[in-house]
């Protein structure tokens, strides 16, 4: 075979391999649902943001699926929540969970989660309102799944929730197999937490060692939100980068009982 030839099957092969690091087995019968879910129409508002955002990226790595059961930390803008909500449908559940004290920061977006919820529209939405750290649900979940809201909370307006009582939460909360995905703003390699308060961003290998102390299983990371020329030494809300950060993706699965 000519090197040519190889080169161009080598790249073609590429790709598929890159995608099945990052991607559900399955990814045809989820890129289905995904899809539906982003085309709804009650998310107009959303459909500027979903390119940046890479919903579709996200939602697929994040393995959500019909029926599940999942528990959002800090929902913002109700941005992703109305996607889980699609994708989990009537016989699935999304609760979102606002920490009491980032609530008080932030409390036209905990109305902004609470008027959702009363939508009909959104039945399988609850809101949750806790301790940050007393994280409960009602019954045990599939996914939990954060936001550029990890780093929040070791900081002092949160109460500095240890890392290792939010992930055993987290743990306890899961079903067997089930996973916790962290979503968040990169800080420089070696920072540790350096920088959660002052750049709001957190050292990604400090997270993956956080999570696996409290027993998860580190199962792959997607780049779909990775920015080369954030030069991580800038605030997040910086006009330069905001809405551009560099942002890891990391998945952990919750051992499955034997």
């Amino acid at each position: 075979m000519r090197p040519t030839v190889l080169a161009v099957l080598i790249a073609l092969a590429l790709p598929s391999v890159a995608l099945a690091r990052v991607s559900n087995p399955h990814p045809g019968a989820v890129s289905s649902v995904v899809a539906k879910a982003i085309g709804d129409p009650a998310r107009q508002a959303d459909v500027s943001n979903d390119g940046r955002r890479k919903i579709a990226a996200v939602m697929t790595f994040a393995e959500v699926k019909p029926g599940q059961k999942v528990l959002e930390l800090i929902p913002g803008s109700g941005y992703f929540t109305r996607v889980f909500s699609a994708i989990v449908g009537s016989k699935g559940h999304v609760y979102a969970l606002w920490p009491n004290e980032y609530a008080k920061e932030d409390a036209d977006d905990l109305a902004g989660s609470q008027k959702l919820a009363a939508d009909p529209h959104y039945a399988n939405v609850s809101v949750l309102a806790q301790p940050a750290n007393q994280l409960s649900v009602p019954e045990p979940v599939d996914l939990v799944f954060t936001s550029q809201n990890y780093h929040d909370y070791p900081d002092k307006f949160m109460g500095k929730v240890d890392p290792a009582v939010l992930n055993k939460q987290v743990f306890d909360a899961l079903k067997p197999g089930g996973l916790w995905v962290i979503i968040d703003h990169v800080a420089p390699a070696g920072s540790g937490m350096a920088d959660t308060d002052t750049l709001h961003r957190i050292d990604p290998a400090i997270v993956k060692k956080q999570v696996e102390a409290a027993g998860f299983v580190f199962d792959g990371e997607s780049d779909a939100l990775r920015n080369p020329h954030d030069p991580h030494t800038i605030k997040v809300f910086d006009k330069s980068i905001r809405g551009h950060t560099d942002q890891f993706i990391y998945r952990f699965r919750k051992p499955a009982t034997k």
